[in-house]
């Protein structure tokens, strides 16, 4: 069974994330403060991040969980990050997340973000994403 730490603390955000991964192979647990993650890890296989907590947000986590990782603390867990906005893109990319899904969140893209970053892949939202115009000359 895989283990996956839910950080927000909003609740609604949580009990969105849950009710998406309702899995007999997953088991969710729940955190709603970002200072409390780096102790709570024990046997988590992803953490599902949102980017914007009061107490200590997305950013910040991801950078303790690099230095912990860094020195041999904690093994390497993949983060999903949940952004606000497509701007958040830019400093998701910097936090070095496996993935980032952008909020209202959607069942679908949720369920299969955490299928491939469980599988040791990718996820990377392109909803919302400024459509490539080309021009003729």
């Amino acid at each position: 069974m895989k283990q996956i730490l839910v950080v927000s603390d909003n609740d609604m955000v949580r009990q969105v994330v849950r009710g998406c991964l309702i899995d007999p192979n997953l088991e969710v647990k729940e955190l709603s403060s970002g200072k409390e993650v780096v102790n709570n890890l024990n046997a988590v296989d992803l953490i599902v991040l949102d980017f914007q907590i009061g107490n200590m947000g997305g950013m910040a986590v991801c950078m303790e969980l690099h230095l912990e990782e860094s020195l041999g603390n904690i093994p390497n867990i993949p983060v999903l990050m949940l952004l606000d906005r497509r701007a958040d893109v830019f400093l998701a990319r910097r936090c070095h997340v496996k993935g980032w899904i952008l909020k209202p969140l959607s069942s679908f893209r949720l369920q299969e973000a955490v299928k491939l970053l469980l599988n040791g892949d990718t996820y990377y939202d392109n909803s919302y994403c400024p459509e490539t115009v080309l021009l003729k000359s």
